[in-house]
């Protein structure tokens, strides 16, 4: 019936866009959430595959729906990139599904200690100490060069906190008026940064309901469906007020207080309300135009090898000479250049780049077809993801808590793997940066927390004894 259900919405889907592609899309995304579930933990994995497919395909299905053609459209051959995305996602799936099942434990999963002896109130004050300090600890980070990578990593500790009290307050039962207090709280916090902080705090609480989800509860439907509104009116609204937002920090005019960055923010946001019906989705073409990360890549498919070369894997080998000569050992190496070269040289149009402090994407997916081109490009995506996999299993097996275990690989798995147009150099670094930084003090917590616990069992159990002496 699953399948019958499923060739039923890809026939839908490929009628309703006259396109073929969005029926094999939805094939996609259905093997996505087919094989990438996990018995012990959320579905971060699914959830992270689903927001790079939204980025390969957001455009054909939003014509699908509107009638509205975006830029990419119109301007490039899209229809090979898109195919191009769908099998690097393809990649991904058989990559993470192997790594997965090589590493499972044999003869069952390793004994669990209980939950974190961290009650509600130790939770809520190490949130406000991550809240207070993030943003000293980052601007700390770039005073020392050699280490500004691992230390930036560890911030992302708050990420997995926020998981974890999400995950609190949504089993056994959905706790909705606190939920929804901590995610308001993250999305004002979110908004008075130069980038939507926002977003992963929105991810974080929908994987902890997806993990809790019934679907014959409407209690459930009702819920999920808030967090996608809240996730798609912020993201548009973000995409509108962002130019003068940042204009302002850029200009430091508001740098100094959160109070005045947010009442801006507050100020833009009560503008943008007042916008028409026509502004309104032209905001949202451009939001969904942004979001569907082909048009640079499509016109690097339409130019390699045409009219350049493939590179034969020297942009994934200047990757990897990044990965095995860490700062720390070679302070000189030079600093990453911009992504807006790769869009300049393949792509062949001249877009914003160092010059204006900014980097547009380019992306994994068109710097593997630039180097290997199909079907070649497909086996470093495929062995990318593999180690992966391998890494997620090992992680929840290292480290015996099994709430901080979880929280861990949430965190550092749906930050390495939810961005189509990251490349390749920042893709494994950030990734390698994160598993060894952040999983490494995770590991640490978790012996000093044995140990800890230990020593209570062996001092309790030494004053037993006494005590029926005494007695």
């Amino acid at each position: 019936m699953k399948l019958v259900a499923l060739a039923i919405v890809a026939v839908a889907a490929l009628i309703l866009a006259g396109d073929w592609i969005a029926g094999l899309a939805v094939c996609v995304l259905w093997a996505g959430w087919r094989f990438l579930r996990t018995p012990d933990g959320p579905p971060v994995l699914a959830l992270a595959f689903t927001f790079q497919w939204v980025q390969v395909t957001a455009g054909i299905f939003y014509y699908a729906v509107t009638g509205r053609r975006l830029g990419a459209m119109d301007l490039s051959d899209y229809r090979p990139m898109v195919l191009i995305g769908l099998g690097c996602l393809v990649a991904i799936l058989l990559g993470l599904k192997a790594g997965l099942t090589l590493a499972r434990p044999r003869g069952g999963a390793p004994q669990a200690v209980p939950d974190l002896e961290l009650g509600w109130r130790g939770l809520f004050v190490t949130y406000l100490v991550c809240v207070a300090l993030t943003g000293t600890v980052q601007e700390l980070a770039w005073r020392f060069p050699a280490v500004t990578q691992g230390i930036l990593a560890l911030t992302y500790a708050r990420l997995a906190l926020i998981f974890l009290m999400f995950r609190r307050l949504s089993q056994p039962r959905i706790r909705l008026g606190w939920i929804g207090l901590l995610l308001g709280t993250e999305v004002v916090l979110g908004f008075t940064g130069y980038f939507a902080g926002f977003r992963e705090p929105l991810m974080m609480a929908a994987v902890a309901l997806l993990g809790a989800f019934d679907r014959r509860r409407l209690r459930h439907w009702a819920v999920l469906g808030a967090v996608a509104m809240l996730m798609v009116s912020t993201g548009l609204m973000w995409m509108s007020v962002r130019t003068g937002h940042r204009h302002d920090l850029d200009s430091e005019a508001l740098a100094s207080s959160r109070e005045e960055r947010l009442a801006r923010i507050a100020s833009l946001s009560s503008t943008w309300f007042k916008s028409s019906a026509d502004e309104l989705f032209a905001d949202i073409d451009f939001f969904v135009d942004r979001l569907w990360a082909v048009y640079y890549p499509a016109l690097a498919v339409g130019r390699v090898p045409a009219m350049l070369p493939h590179e034969q894997g020297a942009i994934l080998g200047e990757a990897l000479y990044h990965i095995f000569t860490p700062r720390a050992l070679f302070p000189d190496k030079p600093v990453l250049p911009s992504d807006s070269e790769m869009v300049r040289k393949y792509a062949g149009v001249w877009v914003a780049g160092t010059e204006e402090g900014t980097s547009i994407a380019f992306g994994y997916a068109a710097e593997s077809y630039v180097d290997f081109g199909v079907p070649l490009m497909f086996v470093p995506i495929f062995l990318y993801a593999l180690l992966l996999g391998l890494a997620y299993q090992w992680l929840l097996r290292a480290i015996r808590h099994r709430e901080l275990g979880i929280a861990l690989v949430t965190a550092v798995f749906w930050l390495s793997l939810y961005l189509f147009e990251r490349s390749w150099i920042r893709h494994l670094g950030f990734t390698v940066t994160l598993i060894v930084y952040l999983g490494g003090a995770a590991i640490l917590i978790d012996r000093l927390l044995l140990f800890a616990r230990r020593a209570r069992v062996r001092r309790a159990t030494q004053r037993a004894p006494l005590g029926r002496a005494a007695r």
